[in-house]
């Protein structure tokens, strides 16, 4: 698996494909037209303390990632940011038919990805307190909920990972 800059415009219509879909329902992002989602992810690019990237696997696009800094987006002022923070988004694009393990292997990728700064000591989520899924996957990779966060547009679990739990989580696993 890779990970390449996202490029909003030149890829207007496979995000909007991936952030429409039902699977994508937590983004929030279904009834924005591509025109929109374009506009969402350039400002997303142009921040100095948010980015994003397409995931490939075999040279094939097939997961979205952002990384942003807490303290400054998404979580400023919402808990107790530490040096080292690293926020993260990721999404899985739809697909035909299921691959047993993949968004495991996507998870530990970028979490693999986020810990190849050595600036990062801690990643934090902040996913919608419903979605077990993603809070099954956040646990595999090491991942320890500190409890439920009031945000203006959801209510979030809010959960943190270090280096050392990551690496503890994922011992023998390959990304």
């Amino acid at each position: 698996m890779t990970l390449h800059p996202l490029e909003p415009a030149r890829e207007a219509a496979r995000l909007h494909a991936w952030l429409t879909d039902p699977k994508a329902a937590y983004w929030m992002m279904g009834d924005l037209s591509a025109a929109e989602i374009v506009e969402a992810y350039e400002a997303i690019v142009r921040h100095p303390h948010h980015d994003a990237f397409l995931g490939a696997l075999d040279g094939e696009f097939c997961f979205l990632v952002e990384r942003y800094d807490p303290a400054r987006v998404e979580l400023a002022g919402l808990y107790e940011a530490r040096p080292g923070d690293v926020g993260m988004h990721f999404l899985c694009a739809p697909a035909g038919s299921p691959r047993h393990g993949f968004t495991r292997s996507v998870i530990t990728t970028v979490m693999a990805f986020l810990f190849d700064d050595p600036a990062t000591r801690r990643v934090v989520v902040e996913p919608d307190v419903r979605n077990t899924a993603v809070h099954a996957l956040n646990a595999f990779v090491g991942f320890v909920p500190e409890g439920p966060l009031v945000k203006p547009e959801k209510t979030a679990l809010l959960s943190f990972c270090t280096r050392e739990q990551f690496a503890a989580a994922t011992e023998g696993v390959h990304a």
